[in-house]
Order: structure tokens, then sequence, then C-alpha cells
């Protein structure tokens, strides 16, 4: 039997007398990150029992609106993606890829 290979991704998050982020960190050794700070992280974990998606969304205080809506419309980009690459819907795959360009559109983010 082959010796199974694990992965470690850490992430830390300092937070104020409110538990309000300030600050996000994370560490990824197999990928080189060590303790880079992050403005604002999305996780999702499907819960097969459930039949759900879990969901971590964190943003630090200081994390400008502009850049939030670029983040944002960068996982949406992401995410079309990931969904081509797990289903090969092309035609759902498109048609999210459409809601993309309408997202950066109606905030003005494509030049």
């Amino acid at each position: 039997m082959a010796n199974k290979i694990t992965s470690k991704i850490e992430l830390n998050v300092e937070l104020d007398d409110n538990r309000v982020p300030e600050k996000l960190h994370w560490t990824a050794q197999d990928g080189g990150i060590t303790n880079e700070e992050a403005k604002a992280m999305m996780l999702a974990v499907w819960d097969a029992k459930t039949q759900e998606t879990l969901r971590i969304d964190l943003w630090t205080k200081d994390m400008p609106v502009d850049e939030m809506k670029v983040f944002f419309h960068q996982t949406l980009v992401a995410m079309s993606d990931t969904f081509h690459r797990a289903t090969q819907d092309d035609k759902m795959s498109a048609t999210m890829k459409d809601f993309c360009d309408y997202f950066a559109e109606k905030l003005e983010l494509k030049k």
C-alpha cells in the first residue's frame, strides 16, 4: 500500500475587540506560500452528508470597496473556469462567463 501524502493549508485571522478581522494571513507550504497577508478570502466546503455548501467569507476592515468588487469579479471568473473543468458543460460555462462580463460592465471594471 502506498504512503498517503497530505498537504496543509493554514489560515490565521487576527481580530479586533469586536471580533472583526483586522489581518488575514495564509500559508500553503506546498505552493511556496508562507504567512502571506491577504485582505479578503472565501472558502467553500461541500458537506456530502447534508448536501450543502459550508462557507467562510472574511475580509479585513481596511479592504477597499473598489478592490472588493475586483475580488468578486475575479472569483466569479475563476468559479466559471472551475465549473467547466469539473463538468465539461460548455453551454453553462459560457453563460457564467457572460454574467461575469455583465458584472464587470455594471461595476465599470472593464477598461
